[in-house]
């Protein structure tokens, strides 16, 4: 699979970075094709050298390898910056970056009447007479409480549930991998984060639109609802899921947009739900709620990750405004959403060190911190 084939490649190295040359205040390097690979043109808030001199560090080798990053103010790029082999029509993996994605989907379903916050998830494992599972609601899926035994990361990794899940033995059918999970806590009560929360929605969303188990229907009801309602409105052209045999979207880690259409998705959320033209595309009260922290964990929203102190938190709190929030995934990727500068930061690439991402955090932090708050 062509998509597959991508990802190994892009986990893979990185030889070079390109050298930025500064002409006039506007920062332009082209690779051998006609559209730029580096791109800073500031505003009236930073101008092209500060912008420049904050970006350059965040494609050094101390904060690995970053592929692709974009900075959009007032909903205009005003900086662009590509590593080599990559650029603006090059579609990189979201990670969990995914999640958010899936979580607005979640939200025109619920906007739709289709699904309920607050009711229990229907899925037919819990389904047994006493079966505690069958108390667990869409909120907590969405939370990171649902109390269900899934180990994210584990140790050596390859027993690691969600590694078992993506590419072992739960990879031919994620939802029923998930959802064969034990509570290891009560609903509600304890915050863990979960791709198999998120792959458990995504199979709930295939159920809701389909009554068929044949993985080619769920495909196709799946992928008509995305574009109808996220793709083509939003204009994500690039956005393209992947789906497990069973026609399951894989929505809590394997999506791929350009580094544009990243910021095209924070600029939606940005923007209270509107899309370019300022049509109303997701419920503006859906991400205020995603925005809304969870009782178990101040930093997390409803599969967004929120700027507080939190002893599980994966922003910058401290270090840039408390109302930023974003989209987080494996390996430092970022789409950084600040709504009192007026700002989308993303961030692609890999940086599977511990120091390399916390560098990079400090590298993003330094850059937000040239706008007013």
């Amino acid at each position: 699979m062509r998509l597959e084939r991508e990802r190994v490649k892009r986990l893979g190295a990185i030889g070079g970075i390109l050298a930025v040359l500064a002409v006039a205040g506007l920062w332009t390097v082209r690779a051998a094709g006609p559209e730029p690979v580096i791109h800073i043109a500031g505003d009236s808030d930073v101008d092209a050298a500060a912008l420049g001199a904050a970006i350059d560090p965040l494609f050094e080798d101390s904060v690995g390898q970053t592929r692709a990053l974009i900075v959009m103010h007032d909903g205009k790029i005003v900086a662009e910056r590509y590593a080599p082999g990559y650029g603006p029509q090059t579609r990189l993996l979201s990670w969990s970056m995914g999640k958010s994605v899936t979580a607005v989907l979640i939200g025109l379903m619920v906007a739709d009447g289709r699904l309920a916050l607050d009711s229990p998830v229907p899925v037919a494992a819990w389904g047994q007479p006493g079966d505690p599972r069958g108390r667990i609601t869409l909120r907590q899926l969405l939370a990171m409480t649902s109390g269900l035994d899934h180990i994210e990361d584990a140790e050596p990794l390859a027993q690691a549930d969600t590694v078992r899940m993506l590419f072992t033995d739960g990879a031919q059918d994620m939802g029923a991998f998930a959802e064969a999970k034990p509570l290891a806590h009560a609903p509600g009560t304890v915050f863990s984060y979960s791709t198999g929360s998120t792959i458990i929605l995504t199979d709930l969303m295939a159920r809701m639109l389909t009554n068929s188990a044949d993985p080619d229907v769920r495909r196709r009801a799946m992928q008509m609802f995305i574009d109808g309602r996220l793709k083509i409105p939003a204009r994500l052209g690039s956005l393209t899921v992947e789906y497990d045999a069973a026609g399951t979207m894989i929505g809590g880690s394997f999506m791929h947009m350009t580094a544009r259409d990243y910021a095209r998705f924070g600029e939606l959320l940005r923007n209270q739900g509107r899309g370019i033209a300022g049509h109303q595309i997701v419920p503006e009260k859906w991400i205020d709620y995603m925005r809304t922290p969870s009782p178990r964990n101040a930093a997390y929203g409803a599969h967004l990750w929120l700027n507080r102190d939190s002893a599980e938190s994966a922003l910058m709190p401290g270090r840039a405004p408390r109302s930023l929030f974003g989209c987080v995934g494996h390996d430092g990727q970022y789409i950084l959403v600040s709504p009192s500068q007026r700002l989308t930061v993303v961030r692609l690439g890999m940086s599977p060190a511990r120091e390399q991402r916390d560098a990079l955090k400090d590298g993003l932090a330094k850059l937000i911190g040239l706008y007013s708050r």
